[in-house]
């Protein structure tokens, strides 16, 4: 009878496992999940009950290695073999240092704290007969002081550091008998401190003991020889793990209602293609790390199917005695994760020929699929900075930040039951086979003080601000905002450059052709031919023209931003021998833009790294070094006034010239043009043309690393002022470079900065009708350095990234908070200065028809512009979403185009929609009532002083001839036939 019980509880157990390899469906699950809204960062918090710890392991942290008693591990014999150059002899000499240790715990506000027993500082030689009661009484103590600032213990049993007494009289644990001398020590620290226990590891991430241990040699005890060897020791661990789970089960449970469980540790993988044989490749490479110890846990107590097919005989076999011994010997999944595993530890060999990546959040999913939704603690997690890096440790910051997110995200969205959360680790210490060439601690610890001093480190704030409130909750700032703009709001789209066509393209046919009324046919007639025109080109003549017009039209924009080319406009560099075709086409364009309701803005000179587009000879004697270029760029700024001002209300100057690549002094001479095409406009045709001036600045947004701390918020000052502030001071402020600026550079000893005499401080000074930015980004800048980030030495900041934040495909953050960042930036410092976002996107595969990120991007950004005018403020004019097609701006167009076929992508109707909406407006709330803009007539100006075109259709034998006759009206101004 009681083995049919027995029998009838395993089967029940495995019908209501989870189907092997249920992780498959990972890969394909998150494939399918919306892009790029499911990588957007998730406001949210975590339960009231979920776990916040913090972790250490013995070997890492307490030093002491001879004191009190206290027996040798095999790490300290192997730290003093071979070529490896330190030891954890002293560690963090938290053995000395417990008052130290409490309080950091305590700053933190942490509820539990993961620590590790160290086998041989209770048995020295690792049984029972050399029990060692000092050493014993340290762990007494530190539980005490633990309960004292109500931290819970999570209590490690064993990580790594096995009596070195075991290792070399019985071969440590490759061999079986290990099994019960670790149960009998699992037995005394249960009897010992279990009343005070309720989460138990008993051995921290076998694969590293067993593969890297009696594998590689990488770690303790670095026993290299046997390949076959790592399989025995795992199975021994496993068996080892199980005895104590069951005689905590039989003997402790019932008094001490703990939890006990093995902490396992893996990577996570990608497959290289989407085929199923990668996928299974990934499924297998998961199962040879993490599967070859939570398959006999958590499933049917035998190895997985892909293990034992590879391997063969080489992996040991369980009985179905052992398999029901082993099968179900975890409370919770202990789930360890980060830098101590994944990028270091794994083998080529394991990955099958796919992709290692860094998704905890991937990870806790197949966790949950394959092994039937168990309770998942994730009892280590964490990243690494270099050993030089002290309190400061943005890597590590934002790597914590993510990892926390992921498993927010994991139980939030995915369902996963995640109870808790281990940052890794409490404090720096000796770090395993890197030894001290890297620190993972929240605390900062000095080497060379006698006391072994703690500092918080900027991980440290940020940890304990995200327990503080429970995960990251979502402040009004971060929710969208309802509302409209106003009714003159400026919506538009912007371009580098427009396609120009050199001579008309309509009514260039001299042939006659005639119509088959049957069947539609059109037959050329040969030997006719109608008369050459004699007569001027007209705007409708340009078929270019008209179809980026009508493209423009459709979006719903009523401003269009382009670029002229001063280099082809004038080549010669004189403006009395411009480029009439040119300048003609150009007119033309702006012309028949606003005929269609769209109001021109037009570049003067637009500022590329790939060329200068400055007039040949310009370019050759020494471009914007040259005192003449300002007064050239005048001269070409009146022509284009005088030929285009009738349509043209909006004019920047310089678009983007705040390059890092541009020189101070090319930089003086550009800012003296833009003042001197500044004045010309407002002295000669302001008054007749009632336009408006300025200069356009590229002004990503820099964000301080740590925005509690005042050391990055100073060097994100720095960074504005001498990328954004640079050009914007001069001609919106003082009349000078910024104050920072300068005083930068007299601190290095720089005599770079060009000092404005007071004829050029009055003629910069306030050349402006409104402040217009290029926005499409936010970076971080912090002073800290770090060897992995892009360091400025100039300016001595480091400039990185959020590791949570949304990538573009050319690895650009989308960032939409920056944008209102830097609207405010502007109106802080130059007050209600009308302001333009003149251009604002984000690059994606030009191939793709739905453009999911840019109308991600596009929405959020506006977003972000809204909260800018309605809640800060800000006086925002408009916004041009950037670019109009792919064919001129490859990848950032609301128009794709694929072998000459020009297609809407998602992103233009998502926009075209919002422009319609003006903006976000209140569900039920009022329309907004707005002055009716009047309806453009595209064929009312043809009647007006301009050639009409007239058929006359001759009917005979049922053929119809057609010819075309043009007549004409004379016109008053020789610009109107353009």
């Amino acid at each position: 009878m009681t083995d049919l019980i027995a029998l009838l509880t395993f089967l029940a157990f495995t019908y209501a496992a989870a189907k092997p390899n249920a992780g498959l469906k990972t890969w394909s699950r998150f494939s399918k999940l919306p892009y790029p809204g499911d990588q957007a960062f998730l406001y949210d918090t975590f339960p009231e009950d979920f776990i916040w710890a913090v972790g250490t392991a013995a070997y890492q942290v307490e030093g002491a290695f001879e004191k009190d008693g206290k027996g040798l591990s095999i790490w300290d014999t192997f730290t003093r073999g071979g070529n490896r150059m330190a030891t954890g002899d002293v560690g963090s000499d938290s053995y000395h240092n417990i008052h130290a240790d409490i309080r950091a715990i305590r700053q933190l506000g942490v509820s539990h704290y993961r620590f590790s027993l160290s086998w041989s500082r209770i048995f020295p030689n690792g049984t029972r007969g050399s029990y060692n009661k000092i050493g014993t009484n340290y762990y007494r103590t530190l539980i005490k002081r633990l309960k004292e600032i109500r931290v819970q213990p999570v209590v490690t049993l064993y990580h790594w550091d096995l009596p070195d007494h075991l290792q070399q009289s019985l071969g440590g644990w490759s061999n079986p008998e290990l099994v019960e001398i670790f149960k009998d020590y699992a037995d005394f620290c249960f009897h010992t401190f279990g009343d005070d226990v309720k989460y138990w590891i008993t051995i921290d991430n076998p694969f590293v003991v067993a593969r890297l241990g009696y594998g590689t040699g990488v770690v303790a005890p670095g026993i290299k020889n046997d390949p076959d060897l790592p399989f025995r020791v795992g199975h021994n661990l496993l068996k080892a793990h199980a005895a104590a789970w069951h005689l905590y089960d039989r003997h402790y449970r019932p008094r001490q209602h703990g939890k006990l469980s093995m902490a396992l540790a893996s990577h996570w993988i990608t497959p290289s293609r989407t085929r199923l044989e990668s996928l299974r490749e990934c499924q297998c490479s998961l199962d040879h790390v993490l599967g070859w110890f939570a398959r006999p846990l958590f499933t049917d107590g035998d190895y997985p199917a892909c293990m034992k097919a590879r391997l063969g005989s080489r992996l040991p076999s369980f009985t179905q005695e052992e398999r029901e011994q082993v099968r179900g010997t975890a409370d919770f999944f202990a789930l360890s994760h980060g830098a101590a595993l994944s990028f270091q530890l794994i083998n080529d060999s394991l990955k099958f020929g796919q992709q290692e990546i860094l998704d905890l959040r991937m990870l806790l999913y197949w966790v949950n699929a394959e092994y039937d939704r168990p309770p998942i603690f994730v009892v280590q997690s964490g990243w690494y900075s270099r050993g030089n890096t002290k309190t400061e440790d943005p890597k590590h910051m934002y790597y914590l930040k993510r990892f926390i997110a992921e498993a927010l995200k994991s139980f939030i969205i995915d369902g996963v039951n995640v109870i808790g959360y281990t940052a890794w680790s409490l404090i720096d210490g000796f770090e395993w086979h890197r030894e001290y060439g890297i620190r993972q601690g929240l605390y900062y610890v000095d080497f060379n003080t006698p006391d072994m001093k703690r500092e918080p480190k900027t991980s440290a704030t940020f940890y304990r601000n995200v327990i503080q409130r429970n995960g990251f909750p979502e402040l009004p700032e971060n929710r969208p905002v309802q509302g409209v703009f106003p009714c003159d709001f400026a919506w538009g789209v912007s371009a580098n450059s427009i396609q120009v066509e050199s001579t008309p393209s309509q009514f260039t046919d001299p042939s006659v052709y005639r119509w088959n009324v049957n069947n539609g046919e059109l037959m050329k007639l040969e030997g006719f031919s109608s008369p050459p025109l004699r007569r001027n080109p007209h705007c409708a003549d340009y078929a270019t023209i008209r179809q980026q017009v009508e493209e423009i039209r459709q979006i719903g924009v009523n401003h269009f931003h382009f670029s002229l080319n001063w280099s082809a406009l004038v080549p010669s560099g004189d403006v009395a021998h411009p480029n009439t075709t040119l300048l003609g086409y150009y007119r033309c364009f702006s012309r028949q833009l606003l005929q269609a309701n769209v109001t021109p803005v037009v570049t003067l000179w637009h500022h590329t790294r790939q060329r200068s587009s400055l007039p040949a000879p310009l370019d050759a004697a020494n471009k914007w070094l040259n005192r003449d270029t300002p007064k050239a760029f005048a001269d070409y700024a009146k022509l284009c006034y005088r030929e285009m001002g009738d349509y043209v209300k909006i004019w920047i100057t310089l678009n983007e010239p705040n390059d890092e690549v541009v020189s101070y002094e090319e930089a003086h001479q550009m800012l003296r043009a833009h003042a001197l095409a500044w004045h010309a406009y407002d002295r000669k045709f302001r008054h007749l043309q009632g336009g408006k001036v300025s200069l356009a600045l590229h002004m990503d947004w820099v964000e301080p690393a740590f925005s509690f701390s005042r050391e990055d918020v100073e060097p994100a000052k720095r960074v504005l002022d001498f990328f954004v502030g640079w050009f914007a001071e001069p001609i919106f402020g003082s009349g000078d470079y910024p104050v920072g600026m300068r005083s930068w550079l007299r601190q290095l000893n720089s005599l770079d900065l060009p000092v404005f005499n007071e004829v050029d401080r009055q003629l910069v000074k306030g050349t402006y009708d409104f402040f217009a930015i290029s926005h499409f980004t936010t970076k971080l800048v912090t002073h800290a350095k770090e060897d992995s980030y892009t360091y400025t030495a100039m300016l001595e900041v480091q400039h990185m990234i959020d590791t949570t934040w949304i990538m573009s495909p050319i690895l650009s953050p989308v960032v939409p908070w920056g944008l209102r960042k830097a609207l405010n930036w502007v109106k802080e410092h130059y007050s209600d200065v009308p302001v333009y976002v003149m251009a604002n996107g984000v690059q994606e595969d030009p191939a793709r028809f739905k453009d999911s990120l840019r109308v991600y991007y596009l929405y959020n950004y506006i977003n972000e512009a809204l909260k800018a005018h309605t809640l800060d403020g800000v006086n925002l004019k408009g916004y041009f979403a950037y670019a109009l097609s792919d064919q001129r701006d490859p990848g950032y167009g609301l128009y794709g185009q694929v072998h000459e076929e020009v297609f809407d992508k998602a992103s233009l109707s998502n926009y075209r929609n919002i422009i319609h909406h003006n903006g976000f407006p209140i569900q039920g709330a009022e329309p907004q009532q707005c002055p009716s803009l009047p309806q453009p007539c595209l064929g009312c100006h043809v009647l007006t002083k301009s050639p009409v075109v007239g058929f006359l259709t001759l009917v005979g034998s049922g053929v119809l001839i057609t010819l075309g006759l043009i007549i004409y009206y004379s016109s008053k101004r020789h610009k109107e036939c353009y």
